[in-house]
Order: structure tokens, then C-alpha cells, then sequence
């Protein structure tokens, strides 16, 4: 088959193009970033995702048999916002369905609502929708917190617990999160490339988590305990963006916090993944923390 991945040179979707290219399939990406390094040294052909031009996107989809669409924002910075990111994923289906695309695995979010309050969760609703209403089949897959080389989260709260003698949680921390292994996902997105039939799934990891739990076991595991903090929400977010004044980046954002605390951020389902936080964790506990992950770095710059 010749599929389409938007972000192959990026984060999950790098996963999923080594699984596909080791499968001897055809892989093109589109992608905003087109000066970042290529890990698989020109084997896979990159076009641009310029959501301004709809026929160029159609004209790099044709003869494409299913998309890989990995394509969000985190959080709204200058043009880039969310609602805008919605509009930006129709453009791509559009393009998609005009060009005789015949499938779709899209990458959601835990939990997503069309009433949510939350701009993050009611635009993966909104795209989700124009998915099932595309006219193509599709499989739609909702993670939550991804871990891996390459994620922000985790390797940031690791580069804060190493740098300061104490770690600042918003609320209490007994908010609950399930994070899943980027591999793990990788391979429920390879597996729903060969499928034929239409289906929504969350994609998470065996280990629900409180925050404050998830605190503890990566300082235990990186061999850095602090003390942790309580703070009330909004005290936080300050703390985080005087943080991210020198960091130059967001650290944290309200509607993640929101999220987070109105555990979002966790599945009604049985998990399909299988990785545990603290395996990977101790296999890669010299290297998670040893630098910030910036996401404004990784995206905008």
C-alpha cells in the first residue's frame, strides 16, 4: 500500500513509519516542518502540510490509500490555536476524500466531548466527527499521555524534580492520569492500518496513576525524591509561568491542569497497552530528564 502520515518525522508518527517501512510499504509524510531531520535517511518523500493551499494537500494525497493523521497543537500559540487546528484537520480530510483516500486512522484523546468546555477536548471531538462523516473508513484512536524518547511531560517533570528542591502540584494531586508507551501505540496504529472496519478505541496503558503517585515513582526511579507541595491551582500556574519565562516555553497551561483534574486523562475502558510506567522508566533513567523538552522549540521554531 502507499500511506500517508502526517508528522512521520515527529514524534508518534516516527514510530509508526519504521513499523510500515519494515513492512516494505510505500511511505510519503506530509509535514510543517520541512528542514527537520530526516531519521530515515530519504526513504520516505516529504510534502508540505500547508493547510492554506487545499489542492496541493489533495494533489500529495493521490494514490495514497490510508492517511495517518497525528496532526494537533498542545496549546494556542500566536495563529496557531485550536479552534483554528479544527478547522486545519476538515481542510486535511477534505483534501483526503477528494483524493480517493480510502481509510483513516486518526489519533484522538481520551474522553473527548463536543460539550467540553475545554478547547482541547471539544476540537478532537469536532475532528472526530468529520472523520465519521467523511465517507472513508476509519479507525480512531484515543491516548492519553504519551511516554517515550521523545515526550514532554514526563521528561519535563523529571527535569524539574533533578533541578529544584521541591516539586509545586496543583490541587492535591489525587487526580488520576494513564499514560501509554508511544510503541504500544504505534502498534495499535500499524494494526488499524490493515483493518477494514470503522471503530473508535482508547489506547492506554495498564497503570492508573494519581498525579502526586506519578510524581513519587519517577523521582524513585531517576533516584531524585523531593517533596511535594500542594498549592492551589491558580498559585500554580503562576509558579509555571514564571517558570516558563526562562525556559522560553510553556510549561503548563489552565486547560491542562482542568483537564487533568477532571480526570480526562483516564479511560472507562480495560487497557490495550501493555508497558508499564516504572519498566520504562528504569530502562531509560539516566536519559529522561537530562535536558527540557521544549515544545515551542520542537514546533514553532
Amino acid at each position: 500500500m502507499k500511506i500517508a502520515i502526517t508528522g512521520a518525522f515527529s514524534y508518534s508518527g516516527k514510530y509508526i513509519a519504521k513499523r510500515l517501512l519494515e513492512r516494505g510499504e510505500e511511505i510519503i509524510t506530509l509535514t510543517g516542518h520541512p528542514n527537520r531531520p530526516d531519521p530515515f535517511n530519504g526513504k520516505i518523500k516529504a510534502y508540505p502540510l500547508d493547510f492554506n493551499n487545499d489542492e496541493e494537500l489533495m494533489r500529495s494525497l493521490k494514490g495514497v490509500d490510508v492517511l495517518v493523521n497525528t496532526y494537533w497543537i498542545r496549546f494556542d500559540y500566536k495563529e496557531n490555536t485550536q479552534p483554528r487546528a479544527v478547522e486545519n484537520t476538515r481542510k486535511l480530510i477534505n483534501a483526503a476524500a477528494r483524493a480517493g483516500v480510502k481509510r483513516i486512522v486518526h489519533i484522538s484523546i481520551t474522553n473527548p466531548s463536543a460539550d467540553s468546555p475545554l478547547p482541547y477536548f471539544w476540537g478532537k471531538a469536532a475532528n472526530e466527527k468529520a472523520i465519521i462523516e467523511s465517507g472513508m473508513s476509519y479507525a480512531i484512536l484515543r491516548p492519553t499521555v504519551l511516554v517515550g524518547a521523545e515526550d514532554i511531560l514526563i521528561n519535563n517533570i523529571a527535569f524539574l524534580l533533578k533541578r529544584f528542591p521541591v516539586f509545586a502540584l496543583p490541587g492535591d494531586g489525587s487526580y488520576r492520569l494513564q499514560p501509554v508507551y508511544v510503541e504500544d501505540l504505534a502498534d495499535l496504529a500499524t494494526d488499524a492500518i490493515y483493518r477494514k472496519d470503522n471503530y473508535v478505541i482508547d489506547a492506554v496503558g495498564p497503570d492508573i496513576l494519581s498525579f502526586k503517585e506519578m510524581i513519587g515513582l519517577i523521582g524513585e526511579k531517576i533516584g531524585v525524591m523531593r517533596p511535594v507541595v500542594s498549592m492551589p491551582p491558580r498559585l500554580a500556574l503562576s509558579a509555571a509561568s514564571f517558570l516558563s519565562l526562562f525556559l522560553g516555553d510553556v510549561l503548563l497551561t489552565r486547560e491542562e491542569v482542568d483537564g487533568l483534574m477532571a480526570n480526562l486523562l483516564v479511560s472507562k475502558e480495560p487497557p490495550r497497552c501493555k508497558t508499564h510506567l516504572a519498566g520504562w522508566l528504569e530502562a531509560n533513567k539516566d536519559k529522561v530528564g537530562a535536558r527540557y523538552a521544549s515544545e515551542i522549540k520542537r514546533h514553532y521554531q
